[in-house]
C-alpha cells in the first residue's frame, strides 16, 4: 500500500510539471510565431521601397505570407505546437515501450511464462524496462505472491487481474498526456485559417468595391492572405492529425500488449493449480 501511495504521489507530481510544461509550451510557441512574423518575414528588405507596407518583391515568399495578416502568427504558433508536441509525445512513448522491441518482450515473457519459468520473466522485464515492463513485472510478482499463499483459481486471477490494472493505471496515464492537445489542433488549425481565408476574403472584396477603378494591391492583398491563411490552417491540421492517430495507435498497441501478458499470467496460474 506504501509503494501504491508513493507512485501516486510522484504520478502527481508528473502530472502537474507535464501540466506546467504544455502550458510553457503554448505561450512559447505563440511568441516565437509572433517574433517571427514581425522581425523576420516583416523585415524591410523583402518589400519594395523596404518599408512591409509596400508589396512584397517578386518570388519573395516571407514577404508574401508576412501580408497573410495578422492570424498568419497565430498560425504559425500553432504548426510549431504540432512539431513539439509530436516529438515530447514520440519521447515518451518509446521510453513507455523499453530497450527492446516491445514484441519481443512480450512474446519472450509469454514463452517464458507459460514455461513456468517465472524469475526469467522477471530477469526479462528488469532489461526490457518501461512501462510495459513495469506493469508485467508487477503481474509477475503479484502472482508469486498469490502462488505462495495457495489462492483459489477464481481468486488468483481477480487478485492478479486487479494488480495489473493498479500497475497499468499508475504507469501509463503519462502516455495520454497532451494528446487533447494534438486532438484539439486538428479543428483549431483549420477553424483559425478558415478565419484568415475569411478576413483575407473581406479584403479583397473590399478592393472590388471602390468606386471607379477596383484598388488592385487591397485586391491582390486580400487574396494573398486569404490564401495564406488557408494553405498554414490546413498544414497545421493535416499534421496534427496524422500524428494524432500515429500515437493513438502506439498507445493502443501498448495497452494490448499488457493485456496479453496478464492474460498469460492468469491462465499459467490456472494451469499450475491444476497440476497441483
Amino acid at each position: 500500500m506504501a509503494q501504491a501511495s508513493n507512485a501516486k504521489v510522484e504520478n502527481n507530481a508528473g502530472s502537474k510539471s507535464s501540466n506546467v510544461f504544455a502550458g510553457l509550451t503554448i505561450v512559447i510557441c505563440i511568441a516565437i510565431g509572433f517574433l517571427v512574423w514581425k522581425f523576420v518575414m516583416g523585415d524591410g528588405s523583402h518589400f519594395q521601397g523596404g518599408v512591409n507596407t509596400g508589396q512584397p518583391l517578386s518570388g519573395d515568399y516571407l514577404g508574401m505570407v508576412y501580408k497573410g495578416g495578422f492570424i498568419v502568427p497565430i498560425l504559425m504558433g500553432l504548426l510549431l505546437m504540432t512539431f513539439v508536441f509530436s516529438i515530447e509525445r514520440f519521447f515518451v512513448i518509446s521510453k513507455a515501450s523499453g530497450k527492446g522491441d516491445v514484441e519481443k518482450f512480450v512474446k519472450q515473457v509469454q514463452a517464458q511464462i507459460s514455461a513456468g519459468d517465472v524469475n526469467g520473466a522477471l530477469e526479462a522485464c528488469d532489461k526490457q524496462q518501461g512501462s510495459v515492463a513495469n506493469v508485467v513485472k508487477a503481474g509477475l510478482i503479484k502472482y508469486q505472491e498469490v502462488r505462495r499463499e495457495n489462492f483459489d483459481t477464481e481468486k488468483a486471477s481477480e487478485v492478479i487481474q486487479k494488480e495489473i490494472e493498479q500497475a497499468t493505471s499508475l504507469e501509463l496515464p503519462m502516455l495520454e498526456k497532451n494528446m487533447t492537445i494534438l486532438s484539439t489542433l486538428v479543428s483549431l488549425g483549420t477553424l483559425v485559417g478558415l478565419m484568415g481565408t475569411v478576413s483575407g476574403m473581406i479584403k479583397a472584396f473590399a478592393g472590388l468595391a471602390t468606386s471607379g477603378t477596383p484598388d488592385q494591391a487591397e485586391l491582390a492583398n486580400g487574396i494573398s492572405e486569404a490564401l495564406i491563411n488557408t494553405l498554414l490552417g490546413i498544414s497545421t491540421s493535416a499534421i496534427a492529425v496524422v500524428t494524432y492517430n500515429y500515437f493513438t495507435s502506439k498507445i493502443d498497441t501498448l495497452t494490448y500488449f499488457i493485456d496479453e501478458a496478464g492474460f498469460t499470467i492468469t491462465q499459467a496460474y490456472r494451469r499450475a493449480t491444476n497440476r497441483d
